[in-house]
């Protein structure tokens, strides 16, 4: 079997789509079904069912993803790798994550890659728009803290952290100084990164304590204008340490204290398997995977 089949199965079944696979792949519908042909024919079984929209795999392509899927795409990344090493890089990478950590703590990776030629393209966007341009190839790599559940992405935590209660000084001293916190927090304005309040309801819940029934006062997919907010005496929310740590130092803000303990929040690192085909993407991949801190935990004490 080539490899050259293998990867085309492989992008057709994470694909679910001839057509799909084909612009991954940059190829033809005719030269990638031709591929799923020929390996067919080595198997000696039908790989795909062909539906109206799309391919459904059998139980025959299961198993052979299952054995070859994640071992192909080592095997790529690490030729990728190797001919990072042999030959220049110098292009144009495309990425995109969430605008506070493109902003505060992706540059600690970008320098080497700067330094190598790598024009970076930086581009901001919540979970689902992060999901949507790598799918539909816009963008080389993507950072998002939502969880990768599409079978056609593959991902690796790129940075760990706490996930604090803040608010400035003033605030709270009325929320610790006016009985229960959960009392104090109903009644002062909430700001919040979606209304889904993720964020919120994570650390409420750990916690024990009741989800809030107010809505926030602001909400913005920026946390930066949130601790904006927060620092000029309104409101209160929870951030990602990175995010006020020197607000805390110099105390503007003030960690309110978590009945139970904190909660963290991951951010992955995503991409199509297809593109670490190149050798570029690859480097980068593994440069910004190295370079940025993965995540060690310190314990900030509240008041």
């Amino acid at each position: 079997m080539s490899l050259i089949r293998l990867r085309t199965f492989i992008e057709v079944y994470r694909q679910g789509s001839i057509t799909s696979a084909a612009k991954a792949l940059h190829l033809t519908q005719p030269a990638v079904s031709q591929h799923i042909s020929g390996l067919e024919t080595a198997v000696g079984k039908p790989l795909f069912e062909r539906q109206t929209q799309g391919v459904t795999p059998t139980a025959a392509a299961d198993e052979l993803a299952a054995d070859i899927g994640n071992k192909l795409d080592a095997a790529e990344a690490a030729l990728a790798t190797a001919r990072a090493r042999s030959s220049g890089i110098a292009g144009t990478l495309q990425i995109i994550g969430h605008a506070d950590f493109m902003a505060e703590k992706l540059p600690e990776g970008l320098v080497p890659l700067l330094e190598a030629d790598v024009q970076v393209r930086m581009h901001t966007g919540d979970g689902p728009l992060v999901i949507q341009m790598l799918l539909e190839g816009h963008c080389d790599l993507g950072i998002s803290a939502h969880p990768v559940t599409d079978p056609r992405l593959k991902s690796d935590v790129i940075y760990t952290d706490n996930v604090l209660a803040v608010a400035s000084p003033a605030v709270a001293h009325r929320l610790i100084n006016t009985g229960p916190l959960t009392q104090g927090l109903s009644a002062e304005p909430l700001l919040a990164y979606n209304l889904e309040l993720s964020l919120i309801d994570n650390w409420m819940a750990k916690n024990r304590i009741a989800p809030t029934e107010t809505l926030p006062a602001a909400v913005g997919q920026d946390l930066r204008a949130l601790r904006t907010l927060l620092t000029k005496g309104f409101g209160w929310t929870v951030l990602p340490e990175y995010l006020c740590t020197e607000q805390l130092k110099r105390g503007e803000l003030v960690q309110l204290p978590a009945p139970v303990d904190n909660t963290t929040i991951t951010y992955n690192l995503i991409w199509m398997p297809a593109s670490l085909r190149q050798p570029r993407v690859a480097w980068a991949k593994h440069q910004l995977l190295t370079q940025i801190n993965q995540g060690e935990i310190s314990e900030i004490p509240s008041i």
